[in-house]
């Protein structure tokens, strides 16, 4: 007879989990024949002794079969997508690439996550927009795509259950950053969505799980192998994360800088990931005949305002009414009418003269979090009108007393530091399946 403290002093001391102990840990999980403590104790031996390839597959299919898997119509065959990203701050690249990859003819079924750590979930920041439900069942998901060809939501009760539950446990034993756990999470959630085509955005530097380069491609070969084995067709891009992404971090300012994006008035950076996600998986699913070929479709169905139609349908078919869509998708909107703003605000200014050659985008998102962005357990409620604007960017010389501006709804106490450091790509390296 198996038992669970046997499988973590196993783990413990350094050795292999055979796929049924594997199996056995994940439908303890799902059917909570387990104690909390177990459960962190388990994940901890595998963050300090790891996983051998053959367990990560193993933990991988346990997790994904351990609920529903979706299936879909036939004539959607190849047109399947999704997008995932490792975390990062101000990364809202989600809610202007699935309404683009729409537009482009695709369906995006994007099962997303909440904040983990100190980076921001995609499901948070849409719910800072009144109404809008990421509570859908999987026959609703199929009516999503259908009618819009996108939507975002939150894991259902049916979907990869196991994965639900270490997630939150992840979070509060400081296991996060676990490739093992990091691979088996991702692409559980992935593969229950039936996809054709996966591309994977694998974040390193200051302000990401990831801290090198080397770590980076070492978890993209982890997450690219695996996928592959499990039918989809994935690729990956290693981007720096250091600062943040576009201007924004925070709930509420990322869907506000997102819409501007799908208005055509998005920072370069941004959409420079959108532009090569997205045209990596074109080329995947085989819409486009290369990865720079997809990117102008991405590229064009921004500037046609075809993305932010669907983006607005997205919203109106998850419960946004359409008054509010509207007029958030109005081309000029006064976003606060519907969103929240934050009761008190406060302005960091430049001490001296100089040029801003660094933004420490670790530093915010902790302060960020620290202030009511984020969560420290699970379920805890999180202010969506925190969040940091930065009206500096990389290379700009400034003055002295010229302020930043930090939007917070409680009082700072600490500051956002900007040190030297001379602008780049985003984009350093794309790993296509072999």
């Amino acid at each position: 007879m198996m038992s669970i403290p046997d499988l973590i002093r196993k783990k413990q001391d350094g050795l292999k989990l055979s796929d049924d102990e594997i199996k056995f840990f994940i439908k303890s999980v799902s059917n909570g024949n387990i104690q909390e403590s177990q459960t962190g104790a388990m994940l901890m031996a595998i963050w300090i002794k790891g996983m051998v390839a053959t367990e990560t597959m193993a933990l991988t299919q346990a997790m994904l079969s351990s609920g529903e898997v979706m299936s879909w119509p036939s004539e959607w065959a190849g047109l399947v997508v999704d997008k995932h990203s490792t975390g990062g701050v101000g990364d809202k690249v989600s809610l202007v690439l699935a309404p683009a990859l729409a537009a482009c003819g695709c369906k995006v079924p994007m099962i997303s996550g909440r904040g983990l750590g100190h980076t921001g979930g995609t499901l948070d920041k849409l719910e800072s927009i009144p109404g809008f439900n990421i509570h859908q069942s999987t026959q609703q998901v199929q009516g999503l795509l259908d009618r819009v060809g996108c939507c975002i939501v939150g894991q259902t009760e049916t979907l990869v259950p196991a994965d639900r539950v270490l997630y939150s446990t992840r979070s509060i034993t400081s296991t996060v950053d676990s490739l093992h756990l990091i691979t088996s999470s991702i692409l559980s959630k992935k593969a229950v969505e039936s996809l054709d085509a996966l591309v994977l955005d694998i974040k390193f530097g200051k302000a990401a799980f990831q801290k090198d380069l080397e770590g980076a491609r070492k978890l993209a070969r982890s997450l690219v192998g695996v996928a592959n084995k499990l039918g989809m067709r994935t690729g990956a891009v290693l981007s720096r994360m250091d600062a943040v992404i576009g201007r924004c971090a925070g709930n509420s300012l990322e869907v506000i800088e997102s819409l501007e994006t799908l208005k055509g008035r998005g920072p370069e950076d941004l959409m420079e990931l959108v532009t090569t996600l997205g045209g990596m998986l074109l080329l995947l699913c085989g819409k486009a005949s290369s990865q720079s070929v997809g990117s102008r479709t991405v590229l064009d169905s921004v500037r046609s305002g075809a993305a932010l139609a669907r983006f607005q349908a997205m919203m109106e078919e998850q419960g946004v009414t359409k008054e509010a869509a509207q007029e958030l998708c109005s081309t000029h909107c006064d976003y606060h009418r519907i969103l929240r703003r934050a009761n008190h605000q406060v302005e960091l200014q430049a001490h001296a003269d100089g040029v801003v050659l660094d933004i420490d985008g670790l530093v915010l998102a902790e302060v960020l979090h620290q202030l009511g962005a984020g969560r420290s357990v699970p379920g805890e409620p999180i202010n969506h009108s925190v969040g940091a604007e930065l009206l500096v960017s990389l290379g700009q010389r400034v003055e002295k007393e010229q302020s930043g501006r930090l939007q917070s709804a409680l009082s700072l106490g600490a500051p956002v530091h900007a040190h030297m450091h001379a602008p780049h790509s985003l984009i350093v390296q794309s790993i296509y399946p072999e």
